[in-house]
């Protein structure tokens, strides 16, 4: 990362950039994937050149290590997705109390997502408006077999 001041095109207007989540363009889809690391820069570049040719491409997130994808996308806080995706609560109060669950542990679990970028928030006075601004959520986990010597079989765990 350097320190160099990037050029500044003194057409645009100079008013402090004051755009929130709630204010950006998302895809339709969000991709959560768990892909060895040459696999996922593969992906990426694939992704970049598609978005330059004008396509719609979805947003990625990848786990290397899919037992962090696990621990993430319990099926506790895909039940909290699933709800939040099918209608906007007006608060985490809200949100708990759809899922009949408690304040704190909801609000754990939506902040732990919003730290990924799955979920996002909107300020509506002192409540906060969880929301997920993508169509669908797409999870791919690829198990690969680990390279053996030659004619051997892998090991069971």
């Amino acid at each position: 990362m350097t320190n160099d001041t990037p050029d500044v095109d003194d057409s645009i207007d100079s008013e402090p950039f004051d755009m929130g989540p709630e204010d950006a363009e998302y895809p339709p889809v969000l991709r959560i994937t768990a892909n060895p690391q040459e696999k996922a820069r593969a992906s990426s570049r694939e992704r970049l050149e598609d978005w330059q040719a004008g396509e719609t491409v979805p947003h990625v997130i990848n786990f290397q290590d899919p037992e962090m994808l696990r621990k993430l996308l319990t099926t506790r806080r895909l039940e909290l997705l699933r709800s939040v995706m099918t209608e906007r609560p007006d608060s985490i109060r809200d949100l708990a109390d759809r899922l009949d669950r408690g304040v704190k542990e909801t609000a754990d679990d939506v902040n732990l997502l919003a730290d990924y970028e799955i979920v996002y928030f909107e300020q509506d006075g002192r409540a906060k408006q969880p929301y997920v601004p993508y169509e669908s959520v797409k999870i791919e986990i690829e198990v690969e077999a680990t390279a053996t010597d030659e004619g051997e079989e892998p090991a069971p765990a």
